[in-house]
């Protein structure tokens, strides 16, 4: 993935809570590191209106980016960010530094396609439930989604999709999936189920199989 994201930030020497505080404060600035590749973190600061901005598009989380550290540029990705409990303004963020021959580990957002179309919900009235948003992946820096498309386009009522119904692109696999045999890491994903106080019948042969049991039982 090329870089779209020119970040431009400096160094900062004056280290500490206090010092965090005075940047926010004073220079509405926030501190930041970046790290990463064998090479000495380095302690910087960002235009706190500039990473606002960047913050609002969401590719800007999983895309390589050009980190311009007092006139020298960097490739780097997001690996943490915090924001204030409340207000929601960025506080504190991480860059990793890129390296082209090294895979990165990163959660990427999952792009629901179709929920309003499928046979599940459209014909049978059904509610989608979402278990996971996002995924973690492990790709080489070029590879990068930045989200990974789950289309529910054929989803019937009272079907669950797992992360083995996925379509990775090229090059980018599960980290869930590393830890060993993939069905015992295998994740729901999102259903169809039935709203509050409805059950799902199979068919009308089950039901009238389930009657003539309880019937017999009696």
């Amino acid at each position: 993935m090329s870089s779209e994201f020119e970040i431009i930030a400096e160094t900062r020497t004056d280290l500490g809570k206090g010092a965090s505080r005075r940047l926010r404060r004073l220079e509405e600035k926030v501190p930041g590191i970046i790290y990463g590749n064998d090479i000495a973190p380095a302690s910087i600061s960002l235009v706190s209106k500039d990473l606002i901005k960047a913050l609002e598009n969401e590719a800007f989380f999983n895309h390589i980016l050009s980190v311009s550290i007092d006139g020298k540029a960097e490739q780097a990705v997001i690996k943490d960010l915090q924001r204030h409990p409340s207000k929601g303004y960025p506080l504190h963020i991480d860059f990793q530094r890129v390296d082209a021959n090294h895979k990165l580990h990163m959660n990427v957002p999952l792009h629901f396609l179709n929920e309003e179309n499928c046979p599940g919900v459209k014909q049978d009235g059904g509610i989608i439930a979402h278990l996971l948003t996002e995924v973690e992946i492990t790709c080489l820096p070029k590879d990068l989604p930045e989200f990974i498309e789950v289309d529910l386009v054929a989803m019937s009522l009272g079907q669950t999709l797992h992360l083995t119904d996925l379509t990775l692109p090229v090059g980018v696999e599960l980290v869930a999936f590393t830890h060993g045999n993939e069905h015992d890491h295998d994740q729901p994903i999102c259903n169809v189920h039935a709203p509050r106080g409805e059950t799902v019948v199979a068919d009308d042969d089950t039901a009238s199989e389930e009657d003539e049991s309880e019937t017999e039982g009696s």
